[in-house]
């Protein structure tokens, strides 16, 4: 699955409004919900939450990808939020979190998931994350994202 099939530019955000995590969570996952209406906003909150719980899901500095199981779904959504300020997430580095990818899929989708992980790594580690950072609009970001495919 392509990280530009996961995340719609509908689904970009390049101001997020909270500065905290689980409020955050919401903004996103609001997001989700506008391009997945058939998705519960709900369960995906628990869903992330509960993979939240288990373990941090900030993966480098200043970048997290907080995902979770959707039972029932085969779908795969996600979306992106940019924070300039950063947020608190209680990361383990102490530090601020400015780029958040939100990904929910259905149980059967492991093998999706471990291809979107790698794919979303491999631009995180790449230069391509100051451009996401600084992009100006969800669109730029959409175009960056095709070249993780």
């Amino acid at each position: 699955m392509l990280l530009c099939e996961v995340f719609d530019a509908r689904v970009i955000n390049l101001n997020l409004k909270n500065k905290t995590k689980e409020p955050v969570f919401m903004e996103l996952i609001d997001a989700v919900v506008a391009v997945h209406p058939e998705l519960d906003r709900g369960i995906m909150f628990t869903a992330i939450k509960t993979r939240e719980s288990k373990m941090n899901t900030s993966v480098v500095s200043g970048v997290a990808v907080p995902h979770g199981y959707y039972p029932g779904t085969g779908v795969v959504a996600g979306a992106i939020g940019i924070s300039g300020p950063g947020i608190e997430y209680e990361a383990l580095d102490h530090k601020p979190v400015h780029c958040i990818f939100l990904i929910i899929m259905g149980e059967t989708s492991r093998e999706k998931h471990v291809r979107i992980l790698s794919r979303i790594l491999s631009l995180i580690q790449s230069d391509a994350l100051s451009y996401l950072r600084s992009a100006n609009s969800p669109e730029e970001v959409h175009t960056l994202l095709s070249r993780f495919n």
